[in-house]
């Protein structure tokens, strides 16, 4: 697929304000390394090969292992993830498919018992904001393969 729509230049107000989004939860003291595995989980699940590619070079960049990576689909089948970041990861697949069943008590529980009032809001915006780059790469074609990782003080698309 091509890319249909540079979002960036069609709406840069928005761009903007997503970029805006992603500075507060960059700020919010979550944990970089687990936020590069929730918005890589959730790009898994939302299919999308852009955030993909560029939150598993962060990722690797930031020094997370290769083994990790590859099982973060299936990490409820092993114990290579802490409870915080499984936590994380059960939150963030939850809000991702609310559709017909809403968040669990159980999930809720669980990310509360890891994540204080504050904490979990954050999270739930770093999820609001993966899943809203998602939504954006996925329908207007934005192509994977051209990410490189930068600095945190880089500017640009970064998400």
């Amino acid at each position: 697929m091509k890319q249909r729509i540079n979002y960036q230049k069609a709406a840069p107000g928005a761009f903007q304000a997503m970029l805006g989004l992603e500075k507060y939860v960059r700020q919010s003291g979550l944990e970089p390394a687990l936020l590069e595995l929730v918005k890589t989980r959730v790009s898994q699940i939302n299919g999308c090969a852009y955030c993909l590619d560029m939150h598993t070079q962060d990722a690797r960049a930031a020094g997370e292992t290769e083994q990790r990576l590859y099982l973060l689909a299936a990490w409820r089948e092993t114990g290579l993830y802490s409870e915080r970041e499984r936590a994380a990861l059960a939150w963030a697949e939850a809000v991702t498919q609310l559709a017909g069943h809403g968040v669990p008590d159980a999930v809720y529980d669980e990310v509360r018992s890891q994540f204080e009032e504050k904490a979990l809001v954050d999270l739930t915006l770093a999820i609001v904001a993966i899943n809203g780059w998602n939504r954006l790469a996925v329908p207007f074609g934005v192509q994977a393969g051209s990410y490189r990782p930068r600095g945190e003080h880089a500017s640009g698309a970064r998400h």
